[in-house]
C-alpha cells in the first residue's frame, strides 16, 4: 500500500504540474526536483502559512533572509568543518554506498565518535546483495565552492548546510537595530545544501532543500519551559493545517543522537508511506553558538538585561523544519481516492490556505461566446482577491477531475441559465455538493468559506 501510494503521488505530481524530475530531457539529475506551476504555489503557501504563524501573528519574532555564502570562519566556529559529518560504508561486492544510520536504527556512531556501537550480528552485510561492507568512515556533508577566479584554499567557501548560522552572526545587529527584549526570536526560510550519501523517497531527502528555522533566544533558566512550549506549538501547527493527528508523533532524542551543540531535542515525525520520518526538530542549542562566534570573532555576544543588570549568553531554542518534506507530508495526507458512479475519483483534500488554486471558473459550453465572456469576466474579478483560474479545454466532468487532483476547493460553473438568472453553480471539492449562487453574492459566498 505504501509503495502504491507513493507511486500515485509521484504520478499525480507530474501529471498535474506539481513536481517534475530535474533536467529530465537529459536523463535527470538524481534526487533533484523542480516545482511546476501548481507545485510552486503549493510550496509557497506552506511557507506563507509558516511565516504568518511564526512572524506575523507573534510580537516576539523578527524575520530575516541571510546570504547562502558566508565567511568560512563561520563554519569553523560553529563546528561544522570538524564535526558535521555522517558515517558511510561501501559494499565490496556491488560497490553501493550506505549511510550507517540508515542500515540499522541500532547501528550508529559511538558516543565518543569512534567506531560503532551496535550488537547486530549482520552489521557488516550489504542489505542489497549480501556482500561485505567496508569499515565505517566519516565524510563531511558540506558542499565546497570557490570565490573568485583562483581555486585555492584562500578562496574556499561552503554552501550553507543550515540557515541558522546566518541568524546567529546577526544577533548583535538585531539587538542594535530592533532593541528586542528576551525572549525573542529570529525566523528565516531559505535554501540549504547537504552532500547526503543516501537521498531519496521523492522530495523527502535531497541535497538541495529549503529550511524553515527559528532561533529563539531565552534566559538559560527558562530554556526547558520554552522548549516544551515550542514543541507543542509546532505540533499543533501541522494539525491546524489539516494533518491528521494519528499520522503525527513526537520523538525525544536519546543522548547518543544529540548534535554536538544540543542539550535536548524532540522530533515531530510524520507517518509517510515509507515509514515514520522527521518533519522538524525542536532543539535546545544551549549557548553554544553565541559563545563560539563570540570567541572566534572577538565580539561580545552576551545579552544585557536592563532590569536585572545581568549580562549573559542566552540559550537558544531552535524549531527547524524542512519545507520540501513538510510540503510532501501535506500532499500525502491530503490524497484521497473514492468510487463515484463506479469510477475512481482522486482528489487532494488540502486545507484552504495551502491549496494552490482557490477557485476555478468553468464555462459549461464553449460554443456560446456570451457564456465564455461571462465566465472570463467572473474569473478576472475573482483574481483581485484569490488565485483563480479559467479553464475551457475539456468537458465539464473532466475539468472537475482536474481541479479535484490539484486540490481546488471550489469550482464555479457558468451555464446557459446564468445568462438569464445571473447565477452560477459552485461545487465543493470534498463533498461535491453544489450551490446555486447569484453572481453578485459570489464574492461574499467564497469569502466566508475561504476566510483565513
Amino acid at each position: 500500500m505504501g509503495d502504491d501510494l507513493m507511486d500515485n503521488i509521484v504520478s499525480l505530481c507530474k501529471r498535474r504540474g506539481f513536481i517534475f524530475a530535474n533536467s529530465d530531457i537529459y536523463g535527470g539529475l538524481s534526487n533533484t526536483w523542480d516545482y511546476g506551476p501548481f507545485g510552486v504555489e503549493f510550496k509557497n503557501n506552506v511557507k506563507r502559512a509558516w511565516w504568518k504563524a511564526n512572524v506575523h501573528c507573534r510580537d516576539d519574532i523578527y524575520g530575516m533572509d541571510a546570504a547562502i555564502l558566508m565567511h568560512p570562519n563561520v563554519w569553523d566556529a560553529s563546528g561544522h568543518i570538524k564535526q558535521f559529518h555522517d558515517y558511510k560504508s561501501d559494499c565490496k561486492t556491488c560497490h553501493k554506498l550506505f549511510k550507517i544510520a540508515d542500515l540499522n536504527p541500532v547501528r550508529k556512531k559511538s558516543p565518543k565518535g569512534k567506531g560503532l556501537s551496535n550488537g547486530v550480528k549482520d552489521k557488516n552485510i550489504c542489505p542489497d546483495c549480501g556482500g561485505k561492507l567496508t569499515e565505517a568512515r566519516p565524510f563531511n556533508l558540506m558542499f565546497k565552492t570557490y570565490q573568485g577566479v583562483v581555486e585555492d584554499k584562500a578562496s574556499l567557501l561552503y554552501l550553507r548546510p543550515e540557515t541558522a548560522q546566518g541568524m546567529f552572526v546577526n544577533f548583535l545587529n538585531v539587538l542594535d537595530s530592533c532593541h528586542p527584549k528576551l525572549p525573542f526570536g529570529l525566523a528565516q526560510i531559505g535554501k540549504a545544501f547537504r552532500n547526503e550519501v543516501t537521498p531519496g523517497n521523492f522530495t523527502f531527502r535531497t541535497r538541495e532543500f529549503e529550511q524553515m528555522e527559528i532561533e529563539y533566544f531565552v534566559h538559560p533558566d527558562h530554556a526547558d519551559k520554552k522548549l516544551e512550549e515550542w514543541i507543542e506549538d509546532r505540533f499543533n501547527w501541522y494539525i491546524n493545517l489539516g494533518i491528521r493527528k494519528e499520522n503525527l508523533r513526537k520523538r525525544l532524542h536519546g543522548q547518543d543522537e544529540l548534535a554536538h551543540y544540543a542539550a535536548a531535542c524532540t522530533d515531530i515525525e510524520y507517518k509517510f508511506p515509507f515509514g515514520w520520518q522527521e518533519l522538524e526538530g525542536i532543539a535546545n542549542r544551549t549557548d553554544f553558538d553565541l559563545k563560539q562566534h563570540g570567541e572566534s570573532s572577538g565580539k561580545d555576544f552576551r545579552y544585557f538585561d536592563t532590569e536585572s543588570k545581568e549580562r549573559f549568553y542566552p540559550y537558544i531554542i531552535e524549531p527547524s523544519g524542512g519545507v520540501d518534506r513538510t510540503t510532501l507530508a501535506f500532499l500525502v495526507d491530503a490524497y484521497r481516492e473514492e468510487e463515484v458512479k463506479k469510477r475512481k475519483r482522486v482528489f487532494l483534500s488540502l486545507h484552504k490556505d495551502l491549496a494552490p488554486i482557490k477557485v476555478a471558473v468553468l464555462p459549461l459550453l464553449t460554443n456560446r461566446a456570451e457564456i465564455v465572456e461571462l465566465a472570463r469576466n467572473i474569473c478576472q474579478d475573482l483574481k483581485k482577491k484569490y488565485f483563480c483560474v479559467y479553464d475551457d479545454t475539456a468537458a465539464i466532468g473532466k475539468l472537475y477531475r482536474r481541479q479535484d487532483e490539484v486540490g481546488t476547493p471550489y469550482c464555479v460553473t457558468v451555464d446557459v441559465e446564468s445568462l438569464e438568472d445571473r447565477k452560477v453553480t459552485v461545487r465543493d471539492r470534498d463533498t461535491m455538493n453544489q450551490d446555486r449562487i447569484g453572481i453578485d453574492k459570489l464574492k461574499d459566498y467564497l469569502k466566508q468559506r475561504l476566510a483565513g
